[in-house]
């Protein structure tokens, strides 16, 4: 049976991270790194921004050059799934049934997008945003004449889309079924500023409507395959399009640890250290549930690559044998036509927001407030109060409602 010192699952930003940090530790034995991609490492945002508007080839978007692993001595298992863990015996089992051994386990697989549970969800031309093979379908179909496109979800993902397919001559409708848009991550200035973005750059957004169905017709090649003719809402009525892109969140990649008997739900449990309930295995990123300081320790799930960097730091040292608690501060960034969105901090749970500049100038901050102490902002095109925002989060300051208002006065005279 093969053996790895050390196999990471998974070759997202988290399992490429927790690579480097490995080597960079002087852990100087054997890496494996599994993942279902045929690609070496690469960085994922770009997907939904450059690579699909076609502004980045996908070259410039590989986390290190594809030869840095084999002079790293990491090795890369691609094109294959990780189907059971054995935690007792210390070892796992491939799609392909083979065994590998190990002797401590990192598992960074992230999530699979959230897919519609409608008729018609798997037709031809219903794509999701999660990697490179979902955007080369997505440009394929644009290259050969798709020119109707409707979104599904007004979260980043779908936005992002929609704001590259505009820019790319595409007639958009971005369907969101909660009231506003942004409605699980964001305030109401952020969500009507957006909106107010969005139409006036040509995109028909509408709220509070669901998906009945994906209506399809044969596919032009000749085959017995459907492809997507329209979606059909809720009200009865249609939209016909040639494309539907599905931007509804992600389900965590964690069965077969699950199964082995690690706790978690809405994700698997870790502790500080990113430690599962199993011996000598780890989660790291989009599918680790911790308690993070920065959201008054509850239980979450951050998806995010700053989350899974800082995480797969951390599990690298406890692996090491320097074990430092993960505290990183969380950060999120959206880019959006011209428009630079910048989150520090987490807004969960805030009871009070304040609105710092004028949105129709298109550069202000909405800064969140829990019990009257600053918890996050979003800063929009404002990278100043967004340096100077996060260290009010970090001091946990709890400053004047009409001086934290007024973007004449520094955030960081309030500290």
């Amino acid at each position: 049976m093969e053996f790895a010192d050390v196999i990471i699952v998974g070759t997202g930003h988290g399992g490429a991270q927790a690579a480097i940090a490995l080597r960079q530790a002087g852990h100087d034995g054997s890496i494996m790194m599994i993942g279902r991609e045929s690609d070496p490492p690469y960085e994922r945002p770009p997907l939904s921004k450059d690579y699909l508007s076609g502004d980045k080839p996908f070259e410039r978007i590989y986390i290190r050059p594809p030869a840095f692993w084999a002079e790293r001595n990491i090795a890369l298992r691609l094109e294959i799934a990780v189907t059971e863990v054995d935690w007792m015996d210390h070892r796992v089992t491939l799609s392909n049934g083979s065994r590998i051994g190990y002797r401590k386990l990192i598992w960074a697989a992230g999530g699979d997008p959230r897919r519609l549970s409608c008729t018609g969800a798997d037709l031809d031309g219903v794509h999701s945003v999660r990697n490179r093979a979902d955007v080369d379908r997505m440009k394929a179909e644009l290259s050969a004449g798709a020119k109707r496109v409707v979104v599904v979800g007004g979260g980043y993902i779908g936005l992002e889309a929609a704001a590259v397919l505009r820019k790319l001559g595409c007639d958009v409708v971005l369907l969101e079924a909660m009231p506003r848009l942004l409605a699980r991550v964001a305030g109401e200035d952020l969500s009507r500023f957006y909106l107010a973005e969005h139409r006036a750059n040509g995109v028909d957004i509408r709220l509070e409507t669901t998906v009945d169905c994906i209506e399809g017709t044969k596919s032009a090649d000749g085959s017995d395959r459907q492809r997507v003719k329209g979606v059909k809402l809720h009200d009865g009525s249609t939209v016909p399009c040639d494309m539907v892109v599905v931007g509804i969140g992600i389900v965590p990649s964690i069965g077969p640890l699950i199964v082995a008997g690690a706790a978690g739900a809405n994700g698997v449990d870790v502790d500080e250290y990113c430690r599962t309930t199993l011996d000598d295995i780890y989660a790291i990123g989009d599918c680790a549930a911790h308690a993070n300081p920065f959201a008054d320790n509850a239980v979450i799930r951050l998806e995010s690559v700053q989350n899974a960097h800082d995480m797969a730091s951390v599990a690298a040292k406890a692996i090491m044998g320097d074990k430092q608690p993960y505290a990183a501060f969380p950060w999120f960034w959206s880019n959006q036509y011209d428009l630079r969105l910048q989150t520090a901090g987490l807004s969960l749970d805030h009871d009070e927001t304040v609105l710092r500049g004028d949105p129709a100038t298109r550069k202000f901050s909405v800064i969140y407030l829990k019990e009257g102490r600053v918890i996050a902002l979003d800063c929009v095109n404002n990278v100043k109060d967004y340096a100077q925002g996060r260290k009010l989060v970090e001091a946990r300051i709890s400053p004047d409602r009409g001086v934290l208002a007024d973007p004449e006065i520094p955030l960081k005279s309030l500290l």
